[in-house]
């Protein structure tokens, strides 16, 4: 198991206030150092700020020049990423300029609000689905949606980008674990379900413990907001939460059984002891994880599929290829129906499509990136809706009772 992040939220000002990010980079350096001392490999250090639209308020036209200064700016003191937080439904130019922001910048994460407590904002959904469309040709590959996600109730403090935004001035951090492996081990060769899962839980809580006792001893001066203990993989069999899966006894992700597997994870997450912050559930990242990699190029897991197991998983759909032809009225169906399940049963949900440019269902994906495992592209079963489901700015919805 590593550290995927160090996350440290702030509100770094407009202009720049390079005071703070001194004082961020600062804490991220002898945070790394302090995990680091006790054993655990922590890849990269982040920064997330305050949503962009509040920090730069009537400056906002100035989103693709603050995005630019800052990535240039990070290196120096020594912050790998920075996500600038969601735009929102009250400020809709504030999605038209995330494309230009991210075409200028090469380390500046953002996301855009599609459904909150209010409701789902159909407008922003549709803006969100326009982000994802006008992001796609930036790079040949379609890799530059890697850095936008739209959201659906995400609350702030989540550490794993691109999710991760502030809701206050004071500073905060919070740790994103990658896990995966934890439950490859645990079920691997387990004699039952329940040992499985009680070695898995008793792996999260050693390990969840451990890091806020260095939180709670060695950086007590800035708060500490929780782990995301999201069982996060890495592109390679032995650190695959699809292999866990398939671990369990299910044949091949995306064949029935997916969903229990997808549970049982999720819940033994639930029952560890350890301060919870963001998703803290079951990852499915097809590009990020070999297996699920696998099983969407033979067609065994589709985008159905990830959308069912959003249900009971942590993140919802992310790092899913898909045509480089599909259109912002086709991306529309998905995301609301992303949007419906995060508010109907309360829980927070994020979409990150990518369609890739000049290929189609079933095409090969060509990466070359570290963190991707290659697949296929995946066929999008959607089409325009029509009234009276695109209707009205806002559609309410309340949580399921208990």
């Amino acid at each position: 198991m590593k550290i995927r992040s160090i996350t440290y939220f702030c509100n770094p000002q407009f202009p720049l206030d390079e005071q703070i990010l001194q004082q961020a980079g600062d804490f991220l350096m002898q945070a790394r150092a302090a995990f680091q001392t006790e054993g655990y490999e922590v890849q990269t250090t982040r920064m997330a700020t305050t949503p962009f639209p509040r920090l730069l308020g009537d400056h906002i036209d100035q989103l693709p020049k603050f995005a630019a200064d800052l990535s240039k700016l990070l290196p120096e003191f020594n912050i790998a990423y920075a996500a600038l937080g969601p735009a929102l439904p009250e400020s809709p130019r504030s999605y038209e300029l995330i494309p230009e922001a991210i075409a200028t910048s090469q380390n500046i994460f953002f996301s855009g609000v599609m459904a909150d407590a209010r409701g789902i904002h159909m407008d922003a959904l549709r803006a969100c689905a326009e982000v994802i469309v006008r992001c796609a040709p930036i790079d040949p590959n379609g890799f530059a949606n890697l850095n936008f996600a739209a959201l659906a109730n995400v609350p702030a403090g989540a550490p794993f980008f691109p999710a991760a935004y502030h809701d206050g001035d004071e500073p905060m951090f919070a740790v994103a674990v990658e896990s995966a492996d934890l439950a490859v081990d645990a079920f691997s060769g387990a004699s039952s379900l329940e040992d499985g899962r009680q070695a898995l839980v008793r792996e999260i809580e050693r390990h969840g413990q451990a890091i806020a006792k260095v939180a709670a001893t060695r950086l007590w001066h800035v708060p500490f907001g929780g782990i995301d203990f999201s069982l996060a993989p890495f592109p390679d069999d032995a650190h695959s939460l699809g292999g866990a899966v398939e671990r369990m006894g299910v044949p091949r992700i995306g064949l029935h059984g997916s969903v229990a597997a997808a549970v049982l994870l999720t819940e033994a997450i639930d029952r560890a002891d350890f301060p919870h912050t963001g998703f803290s559930g079951f990852m499915q990242p097809v590009l990020e994880d070999s297996v699920l990699a696998r099983r969407a190029a033979d067609g065994t897991l589709t985008v159905k599929d990830a959308l069912l197991y959003s249900t009971v998983c942590g993140t919802g759909l992310d790092t899913v290829p898909l045509p480089g032809d599909t259109r912002a009225e086709q991306l529309v169906p998905l995301l609301l129906d992303l949007s419906a399940l995060a508010l109907r049963l309360d829980k927070p949900l994020t979409a990150r499509l990518m369609p890739i440019p000049g290929k189609g269902a079933g095409d090969e994906t060509t990466f070359d990136f570290g963190f991707f495992a290659n697949s296929r592209v995946m066929k999008l079963d959607a089409e325009a809706l029509s009234a009276p489901m695109m209707t009205g700015a806002l559609i309410p919805l309340n949580p399921r009772k208990k």
